[in-house]
């Protein structure tokens, strides 16, 4: 039976002033990039330079925006590539907490018996609106990326390529000709590495545990999935999720 492998690289957008100061963007504040977050796009670029994208999806945020052609205009193989902009990949809605302190959502999440990013402001989006959105973006990126690519799909026993992580930029997707980046947002890729592990089984990296999994990621920083998709009566289904690594700030940690 025939499956196409391909992988998929979450990265979380750059800083702005709003998350060096502590405060919440969400959807209402449409920041762009700080010195320092391009510095960190362009080091991410820069890392990700010689890796294989086919395609590349961002949220239509600015600070997503600016991230993703950062990492486009280094990248060699993203020259003749368009980038698809989704409202699907938006930052979760924090209502009215949005333009305040981050530290007082967290105490206003403790005060309620729960934690941050999981609790929900006044007005703002649940984790179940925000999971509901990811599977609209999964099952869209399914359906482009089978429709553009299933011609270079493998028969399953030829599919012996390594999906583990050695700490380098190509981990898991060496040898792989499809391989989506998708640029978004910190607690948007919470819910995103919550719904894979937990209703679509994703198996995670070696030695990495549930906690570690479903941590924020640091500004630019990488989630790795390796995706086994088949089709069935002219649709593509997500047959297999693995996790290569997560949370990977290696290429910032100079700056």
């Amino acid at each position: 039976m025939k499956a196409l492998r391909f992988g998929l690289t979450l990265v979380r957008h750059g800083e702005t002033h709003y998350n060096k100061q502590g405060l919440l963007q969400g959807q209402a504040i449409d920041a762009p990039l700080s010195d320092i977050g391009l510095q960190q796009a362009e080091a991410a670029g820069i890392y990700l330079k010689d890796v294989m994208f086919s395609n590349v999806f961002a949220s239509d945020m600015l600070r997503a925006k600016q991230t993703a052609e950062t990492i486009m205009k280094h990248n060699n193989s993203c020259s003749g590539l368009q980038m698809s902009c989704d409202p699907l990949l938006k930052e979760i809605s924090f209502g009215t907490a949005e333009g305040g302190r981050v530290q007082d959502v967290k105490e206003m999440a403790r005060a309620a018996g729960q934690t941050f990013p999981g609790f929900t402001p006044p007005e703002g989006e649940t984790q179940e609106q925000v999971k509901e959105r990811v599977k609209e973006f999964v099952e869209k990126m399914l359906q482009q990326v089978g429709g553009e690519h299933w011609g270079q799909a493998d028969r399953e026993e030829d599919e012996a390529r390594s999906s583990t992580a050695e700490g380098k930029p190509d981990d898991g997707v060496r040898g792989v000709p499809v391989h989506a980046l998708v640029v978004t947002h910190g607690a948007y890729m919470c819910v995103a590495v919550r719904y894979f592990v937990e209703e679509l089984h994703c198996s995670p990296p070696q030695g990495c545990d549930v906690a570690t999994m479903f941590s924020l990621s640091p500004n630019t920083g990488l989630c790795r999935f390796v995706l086994t998709v088949r089709e069935e009566g002219g649709r593509f289904t997500l047959s297999e999720i693995h996790c290569v690594f997560v949370h990977r700030g290696d290429h910032v940690k100079q700056l």
